[in-house]
């Protein structure tokens, strides 16, 4: 346990993103699940706000508590692979790179976010929209089971057919239902890659066919492109400082002649700036964590298309950022992930087509407001019909923002398991669904 006068206080409280300093009373680093009910069962009997913390990603900083008491799982990242029936049971302090880079020393992987340092628990939790997404769809669709601290402090163990309520609603829902501890996921058989980075000039042109490639491309082949000004960066030429690139991380999970194929497209868009892209293995596409944390305004939303004239739209909003960096992330969906019922998980944005994330990077938080408002206005340009949103990039925009990550159906489901797991809700320090009643039905059984 850390308190407030311990040495460790303000290293154990900080999160990944700068400008949140809150003050919890307590930190506690849990060893085990029964650290973990401990915590449950103090914050819950004292009336204490909880904050669970995996790898401290959170954009609204719900890794931590002010005044309350922060659940660290950092310490528990036990990691069990069964090579031979490709299942592993993670513990969720476990990071997206730490448990790639174990499964890869059995040629085998397990599709995250592309980040190293993220951890598991939040990724998965929100639906895990990675390099895999288009081959083998979600995060969530390659759990198979997970064990699950309630508000009660007891253990579940939830999957298809225990608790199989619980095991929708933590697949999508977030941190609304219980701590989870472990889960174990799917793995694939995934060695090498085609992969790297390839950095364009960009226009209008480019990022609109950049777009139309990633979509016509095979399901093998997933894309994340990042179009910004270009940074002082010593692998780029000087003249392009504060000129728009596209700095695209693109993955071919599949056969390497076939990926080389299936890469040619991007090339061919402008002359590669930096071109990375080759054979490796799938763990390296992974980039070392650079230590920086920055002061972010950032708005996640989805879109059907990218067009010329939306591209434009792009490149114009970009330009008249004043943040240090001013970036806007383009992730291709559909493939695997969308021949998963939009029913089947709490994630309910299988039929959306593009994910884009807007984001100001700066370093004064006092600038928070103007550059809330720039993200605020290149979103209102971008919206087209999907309203919906990605809970794993929402900051604190308020429930209304939360119910459109759950539409519909969606949310009255989750509200009416919320109720049933967590009536007072105690886990509420997250993307928050209220708890709609008290129903307990079927109470949980514990696991030992």
């Amino acid at each position: 346990m850390i308190a407030s006068n311990d040495a460790s206080y303000d290293e154990a409280r900080a999160v990944f993103y700068g400008g949140i300093d809150r003050r919890p009373a307590l930190i506690v680093r849990a060893k085990d699940d029964s650290d973990v009910s401990r915590v449950v069962c103090l914050a819950r009997e004292n009336g204490l706000e909880l904050a669970v913390r995996s790898g401290g990603h959170s954009l609204a900083g719900y890794g931590v508590s002010e005044g309350g008491v922060v659940l660290d799982l950092r310490a528990m990242k036990a990691l069990n692979i069964d090579s031979a029936g490709r299942t592993a049971w993670a513990e969720a302090g476990l990071t997206a790179g730490e448990y790639t880079n174990a499964a890869g020393a059995h040629g085998l992987a397990t599709g995250f976010g592309d980040t190293a340092s993220v951890g598991i628990g939040g990724l998965t939790l929100g639906g895990g929209v990675g390099y895999l997404v288009r081959k083998h769809g979600l995060t969530i669709d390659d759990v198979l089971a997970a064990e699950v601290v309630t508000a009660d402090g007891e253990f579940v163990c939830a999957d298809t057919e225990t608790h199989p309520d619980l095991f929708w609603a933590i697949r999508g829902g977030g941190g609304n239902f219980g701590v989870v501890t472990r889960f174990q996921f799917r793995l694939h058989e995934i060695d090498t890659i085609v992969g790297g980075m390839l950095i364009l000039p960009a226009t209008p042109e480019v990022i609109a066919s950049f777009v139309a490639a990633a979509e016509n491309a095979r399901e093998e082949l997933s894309t994340i492109a990042t179009v910004m000004k270009a940074p002082p960066l010593p692998f780029l030429p000087a003249e392009l400082d504060g000129k728009l690139i596209v700095m695209a991380k693109l993955v071919f999970a599949g056969d390497l002649e076939a990926g080389e194929h299936a890469l040619a497209p991007f090339r061919s868009l402008a002359k590669p700036v930096v071109d990375t892209v080759k054979p490796m293995r799938y763990p390296e596409i992974y980039p070392p964590d650079q230590g920086h944390h920055p002061v972010a305004s950032i708005r996640t939303m989805f879109l059907e298309t990218i067009d010329r004239s939306v591209s434009e739209a792009i490149a114009a909003h970009l330009r008249a950022s004043t943040a240090q960096m001013a970036a806007i992330e383009i992730r291709v969906l559909g493939g695997a992930m969308a021949r998963v019922s939009a029913d089947a998980t709490a994630f309910a944005h299988r039929r959306s087509r593009i994910m884009v994330n807007i984001a100001a990077m700066y370093a004064d938080s006092g600038e928070v407001a103007m550059h809330d408002q720039w993200a605020d206005d290149f979103a209102k340009a971008l919206r087209q019909g999907d309203d919906g949103a990605y809970v794993g990039f929402l900051g604190g925009e308020g429930e209304a923002r939360v119910r459109e990550a759950y539409p519909g159906s969606t949310w009255e489901r989750l509200a009416a398991i919320k109720g049933r797991y967590d009536p007072s809700n105690l886990f509420r320090l997250n993307q928050n669904v209220p708890p709609s009643k008290i129903d307990r039905g079927d109470a949980p059984l514990r696991r030992r």
